[in-house]
């Protein structure tokens, strides 16, 4: 849990999905084994060339054809938004805010399938304990905000809430250190109260 970063650290590695020619009970059928709303549909290569959903399903027009021989292929909604496994989290939560998603198929630099990432998977951050957050904000302030140790900044996590307050030499330190403790993965919202020198 302490170093949830990419999409690669907390995504399903083992993916189902069908290939273009999967009909569509069949396609019903996984949905319902699984338990997932959606799949990834894949070329003879393995390459994601779409994504099927219940949405996709329901949408299918009477008369149009049968639902035995109603492809994959045919149903899937293309091109499909995917993600690399070394995005970072907050990418890959911007993709699924913006398309209204909620599971995104990770692909490799090939865009094959490698596994599949779902909005309760990019909420695990969430579950990281508020002692590993404070340490890695501790870290990351005196190693590369403050390396000369001028300042003093006391660091406390409670429910994923960071709360900042000491002293820094410079005002232009505190939007700095404000800025970098929300980058850290698992922080909620941060709340700072600096002591800075007065202007001149």
């Amino acid at each position: 849990m302490e170093h949830l970063r990419t999409v690669d650290d907390v995504m399903t590695h083992a993916a189902v999905s069908v290939d273009r020619e999967t009909a569509f009970k069949d396609i019903v059928e996984a949905l319902r084994m699984w338990g997932v709303s959606a799949l990834p549909v894949l070329s003879e290569d393995g390459r994601v060339v779409g994504v099927v959903s219940e949405a996709d399903l329901l949408l299918k027009e009477p008369g149009t054809g049968t639902a035995g021989v109603t492809t994959a292929g045919r149903l899937m909604t293309r091109p499909a938004v995917t993600v690399t496994k070394d995005a970072p989290l907050r990418a890959a939560a911007r993709l699924m805010a913006r398309g209204h998603l909620k599971r995104l198929p990770v692909v490799d630099c090939d865009g094959r399938l490698t596994g599949v990432v779902s909005r309760g998977d990019l909420l695990k951050v969430y579950l990281r304990p508020d002692a590993d957050i404070g340490a890695e904000i501790r870290e990351m302030i005196m190693c590369q905000l403050m390396p000369g140790g001028s300042g003093e900044v006391y660091v406390h996590v409670a429910n994923g809430v960071v709360y900042l307050h000491g002293s820094l030499p410079e005002p232009a330190l505190q939007d700095a250190v404000t800025r970098a403790a929300g980058t850290v993965p698992g922080v909620v919202d941060v709340k700072a109260d600096f002591t800075v020198p007065a202007a001149a």
